[in-house]
């Protein structure tokens, strides 16, 4: 049976020609090639008609598109293969020195749309890549150069600008991807350059954010040393204020000096002697009396604060008469229930204990000879209970009735 397809004997591949196992052999150094009646797989796909030379091929075409349905046309394309070799001819050699010559011909950078190139760039696709693309896929468009660039991203030089004799138009290679898959890779580019640009701006973000950061501690230090120098200033002010004000006040004190000696010249008397020394106030002798001075007792104390409290308000009966009845209500209570804490504190605070006792002088000054105390920053009267003397409430309470009772007390 005559040979189907060559295999290489280091790795096992089949090839359709010897062109196909020649370019084998410069991409991988293997050598070891023989006839083999295995025909290359043609495995058709029967939705987009794509030729798949392999089941891993069949497969990944199946997770590009979905494609599930194949034809095996191994068979049908099978032919007996041809180990002659083609000599070039005249033609070829022709061919050969043409494109010898152009090698020292000038090379420049392909022209490419540029619209497209932008729109590849803004993909996340380099420039001598997007370059490359759109120039071997003819500036078809961005689909056509995705699919280049899928086709060839493993070649060594896909991120090199592309050069071209100046004279020359390269032809460019058709695409083999079908439009699904162009679309389907398109899309994927689309997305991975949408992510690396929202990825970008949330790393543009932070550090906008650090940097606002910076600037609110720069502007937080520089109003505090403001602040601080303000106050530094202030103090500088006051003081040279005050020494001012001192030179002042001396001033005038030297030109009393000086008016006053020179009345003392007109008056023609000696000038003042500074070291003599005036007497401030002149000093009163008590006149000592021979009769002993009895102290006053709690009782006239309070007779005394009543009678004071009546001349104070006397323009008002009325309100003189319920402050004593006030004062002898408290008394009474705490006479009969010294044990009861609330008969012992009073709140100066309430609004009709201000109306009755606390804004007439002398009230709240008789109930602490009673024995009341302010606590608690004047808030309340307290009576602490180890100090109830039921003889000065007693006392108290007979003032206080009499006050009442004597329509001539406090005006004798």
């Amino acid at each position: 049976m005559a040979g189907l397809s060559l295999k290489c004997g280091d790795c096992g591949v089949l090839l359709k020609s010897t062109e196909e196992a020649r370019e084998h052999a410069e991409l991988t150094s293997h050598s070891n090639f023989f006839e083999s009646t295995e025909a290359v797989l043609n495995i058709v796909c029967t939705t987009c008609g794509k030729p798949c030379r392999s089941k891993t091929e069949s497969d990944l075409h199946t997770k590009r598109t979905g494609h599930t349905d194949f034809v095996d046309k191994t068979l049908e394309s099978a032919k007996p293969i041809s180990m002659e070799v083609p000599k070039p001819d005249a033609e070829l050699d022709e061919h050969a020195d043409t494109s010898h010559s152009s090698q020292l011909e000038e090379m420049i950078v392909p022209e490419v749309d540029k619209k497209l190139l932008e729109e590849l760039e803004s993909m996340g696709f380099s420039l001598a890549r997007a370059t490359r693309a759109l120039h071997f896929s003819g500036n078809a468009s961005v689909e056509a150069a995705v699919n280049w660039v899928v086709e060839h991203e493993d070649d060594p030089e896909i991120d090199q600008m592309p050069l071209v004799p100046a004279n020359t138009k390269v032809e460019a290679p058709k695409p083999t991807l079908t439009p699904e898959e162009v679309k389907l890779k398109a899309q994927e580019l689309r997305e991975r350059a949408r992510k690396k640009k929202e990825e970008e701006e949330k790393q543009r973000e932070r550090e906008r954010e650090k940097e606002r950061i910076r600037i609110g501690k720069e502007l937080l230090e520089a109003k505090r040393i403001e602040e601080e120098q303000e106050r530094k200033r202030l103090i500088a002010l006051r003081k040279a204020e005050k020494e001012e004000e001192q030179r002042a006040r001396e001033k005038i004190r030297q030109k009393l000096e000086e008016d006053k000696a020179e009345r003392r010249r007109r008056l023609g008397l000696p000038p003042e002697d500074p070291a003599a020394a005036k007497p401030s106030v002149p000093v009163v002798q008590e006149k000592k009396t021979s009769l002993p001075i009895r102290p006053a007792t709690k009782a006239e104390q309070m007779r005394e604060c009543l009678r004071s409290l009546k001349q104070n308000h006397k323009e008002d009966d009325t309100k003189v008469k319920r402050a004593f009845q006030t004062l002898l209500t408290y008394i009474g209570n705490v006479a009969k229930n010294p044990s009861e804490e609330k008969f012992r504190k009073i709140r100066t605070t309430n609004p009709s204990f201000q109306e009755r006792v606390g804004s007439l002088k002398g009230g709240i000054e008789f109930l602490e000879l009673c024995g009341f105390e302010k606590i608690e920053e004047g808030e309340f009267l307290f009576l602490a209970r180890d100090k109830v003397e039921m003889a000065v409430l007693n006392s108290a309470g007979s003032e206080l009735d009499s006050a009442i009772k004597n329509p001539y007390f406090g005006i004798l």
